[in-house]
């Protein structure tokens, strides 16, 4: 690693200090760097649509620059919008189907395996059978989940994130048409705060960030579509409806580009989907475990050999050091740090290479890219 002497200590110290509070006025900020950070994304997949559009010639007449960008964010919304008609009806079914259930009928059904549950515990724990019953504790709990005060909140929160959701559609929409319009804008106002002998740097940098992010990208929305479609089809092949099939498929793909966490969440809400509306011919405790017993497998294998060998090979990092990052970010930061994890370390690792090569485990961490 680089010696640090008396003489190169002060300007490490301010090197630290820029980078704190950076780092600061990033968190501060947060929900507006996402938006710049998502619209330059955005740009940077689409760009080459909006220079194609440009090259095209009518005789002497081609599309300007402006327009080819407005185009290209017409086809970004009507993307956004073909898929907002496939997933938003089956949700709003769902919903009716959730606000018309029966939880006696469901309970009752599932009597039988909760009986049994019940006995095991009391036989594990030597529990007396007057203290403890399964099915009231399980009814006390759907009791304080569904009470008002919790369906409440809850339609108070989806109002607050349909507003927080329609100003951050604007925002994104906004700053991308002009990321499309001004080729080169995002990362003009990355080179504005340096001096203009670290310019070339960071265009290497975001050359390299480019690739790499559409490399990762290009990867996770394959392997969700994969999920998507290997979930619909077992759901089909044990019976279960076309429609409700695809809906879990749907979940599953989705909650897939949140590493680890989000295919857990998913299978939550998958199993819970077969509590709605059961398999034909099979009890809701016998459609619980199809589903789980499903998605256990098919995501078991998934997420422990795929994601972290398909991660690695995109970003070109070692399988343990996107695993270890990925629980760091969602310690500090939830679902939100898990889902930009991956795309916020290679960031940091690109650019540390081209700033930091000096250390020795930057020189480590970035050998491969």
């Amino acid at each position: 690693m680089a010696l640090v002497t008396s003489s190169s200590l002060p300007r490490y110290l301010a090197g630290l200090a820029v980078a704190v509070a950076v780092a600061f006025l990033v968190w501060y900020f947060s929900s507006i760097v996402i938006y710049v950070l998502v619209s330059a994304l955005l740009a940077i997949v689409f760009n080459p649509l909006t220079g194609l559009l440009c090259r095209l010639r009518i005789r002497e007449w081609s599309l300007p620059r402006w327009a080819a960008a407005l185009v290209t964010l017409i086809v970004i919304w009507a993307i956004f919008a073909v898929v907002c008609t496939l997933f938003v009806p089956l949700v709003f079914n769902k919903l009716y189907q959730f606000a018309t259930l029966d939880f006696g009928a469901v309970l009752h059904s599932v009597e039988e395996p909760i009986a049994r549950m019940q006995n095991y515990l009391h036989e594990l724990f030597a529990l007396p059978g007057e203290q403890f019953s399964l099915t009231d504790s399980l009814i006390q709990w759907l009791k304080t989940v569904f009470d008002y005060d919790t369906i409440n909140t809850a339609f108070s929160s989806i109002v607050g994130l349909t507003l927080s959701a329609v100003i951050a559609l604007f925002s994104i929409s906004f700053i991308t048409y002009f990321f499309l319009k001004d080729d080169g804008l995002f990362v003009a106002m990355l080179k504005a705060p340096f001096p203009e002998r670290r310019h070339e740097n960071i265009e290497r940098a975001m050359s390299s960030v480019s690739a790499l992010l559409k490399r990762y990208f290009t990867g996770i929305l394959a392997e969700s579509c994969i999920v998507m479609i290997v979930v619909s089809l077992t759901m089909m092949l044990f019976g279960m409806k076309t429609q409700d099939a695809f809906f879990i498929g749907l979940i599953m793909g989705v909650m897939n580009v949140v590493p680890y966490a989000g295919p857990l969440i998913g299978g939550v809400m998958s199993v819970f989907m077969g509590v709605i509306t059961p398999i034909e011919g099979m009890t809701i405790g016998h459609t619980m475990f199809v589903i789980a017993g499903s998605l256990l497998i098919i995501k078991g294998f998934d997420d422990f050999v795929l994601q972290p060998t398909l991660y690695s090979e995109r970003v070109k990092a070692h399988p343990l050091e996107i695993f270890l990052v990925i629980l760091i970010a969602g310690s500090l930061a939830g679902i939100v740090g898990m889902l930009l994890a991956i795309p916020s370390y290679t960031v940091l690792r690109v650019f540390a290479k081209e700033f930091f090569s000096q250390f020795r485990l930057v020189q480590k961490l970035t050998e491969k890219i």
